[in-house]
């Protein structure tokens, strides 16, 4: 899928001035909220939840296309046929292997976030999945050094990537305005930024559980 077809030009346009994680992250966060949650139906929303996150406000053009984008998240992964067409946003192949790689490891750590402020109980194979997914989420590698596996690594690790939300995506919905990362605060509450800028010591996020090491995450293509 080109680069306008799947939106990475739009993203990489209206972000072009917001630097807090790339844009493969933040849709990656985006996906894993969505999984679980309705989208907001108000951009308002996504402003307090980015806040809560301590990340600072994207411009109004930037914002309306992460709300819009959420919508149709949402609505593709809740059904059966369309969820299998979801695709992260990564660049297309045109870029080199080594752009894609590490757009797929940000896309992959937004998603353990934006799934693990969810607060969803994982199963004993989903959390196999979210294993898995971390090695892709800390694949280390060098623009001058080769991806081991090539091109055929990096389509398998995306093709699973790309599924991870389709598997997950059969919970029963819930407000997005209802986790626990901001139910219950005020319209005057602080956010964890504004707590961190008075040192004082904001309350403990809810993340994914802690994801082990990185043991060659190839040799998932090359079994014994």
């Amino acid at each position: 899928m080109n680069d306008d077809i799947s939106g990475w030009n739009d993203w990489e346009k209206v972000f072009s001035d917001w630097t807090d994680v790339s844009i493969s992250e933040l849709h990656g966060l985006m996906t894993g909220l969505m999984t679980v949650c309705h989208a907001p139906s108000k951009i308002e929303d996504w402003e307090q939840l980015l806040s809560e996150l301590s990340f600072s406000i994207p411009n109004e053009a930037a914002l309306t296309l992460l709300a819009e984008e959420a919508e149709d998240t949402a609505f593709q992964l809740k059904d059966k046929d369309d969820a299998y067409q979801y695709s992260p946003l990564v660049p297309d192949d045109e870029h080199d292997l080594y752009e894609r790689v590490i757009a797929l490891k940000q896309w992959a750590n937004g998603f353990m976030t934006g799934f693990g402020v969810t607060d969803c109980t994982l199963s004993a194979e989903e959390n196999v999945m979210f294993a898995d997914l971390a090695k892709i989420g800390s694949i280390r590698i060098d623009p001058e050094d080769e991806f081991e596996g090539g091109e055929e690594s990096y389509l398998y690790l995306y093709e699973f990537a790309r599924m991870v939300p389709v598997s997950l995506a059969i919970r029963p919905r819930k407000s997005m305005m209802s986790l626990p990362l901001i139910a219950g605060l005020s319209v005057n509450a602080k956010t964890a930024k504004e707590l961190e800028q008075e040192e004082v010591k904001p309350k403990p996020k809810l993340m994914p559980k802690p994801i082990p090491p990185v043991i060659d995450i190839m040799n998932q293509n090359n079994p014994s």
